[in-house]
């Protein structure tokens, strides 16, 4: 399947329709959880997108990745695509500590979220983004 096919097919409602069956899937702790963050999300940055990619992966994006939420056996993990350029004052960032670009959240059973660091940092990861769209040079 060509790239622009993919990635239309995986953009706006039909995204979300896989993230809202996706969440249903998973039931228990690791769907409330990820239901919860991509609520989040979107009071955070009422424009961002719903994707779905690498199979079943939901990504928000705007003016590029902001986040994914995975989602595995032990954790919900919210990946940044840039975190290690945010700042995080509340040190939410636990995991991928050690590469250069990304930053992640793993979020276990019984974890609390402080909701509003975590907006802030979705905000931070959206104006990031933004910055680096307008600094690109224009194509002719």
């Amino acid at each position: 399947m060509n790239a622009k096919r993919t990635a239309a097919k995986e953009a706006g409602p039909s995204a979300s329709k896989e993230i809202d069956a996706k969440i249903r899937a998973l039931g228990g702790w690791r769907g409330e959880t990820l239901d919860r963050l991509r609520a989040i999300i979107r009071e955070a940055d009422p424009g961002v997108v719903e994707t779905v990619k690498w199979g079943d992966v939901p990504v928000w994006e705007r003016d590029g990745t902001i986040c994914t939420g995975e989602t595995y056996k032990a954790v919900v993990k919210m990946t940044f695509a840039r975190g290690a350029s945010l700042d995080d004052p509340a040190g939410l960032f636990n995991s991928s500590l050690d590469g250069n670009v990304r930053r992640a959240i793993d979020l276990r059973e019984g974890d609390e979220i402080n909701e509003a660091a975590l907006a802030d940092l979705i905000r931070a990861a959206a104006r990031l983004n933004a910055s680096l769209k307008a600094a690109k040079p224009k194509k002719r």
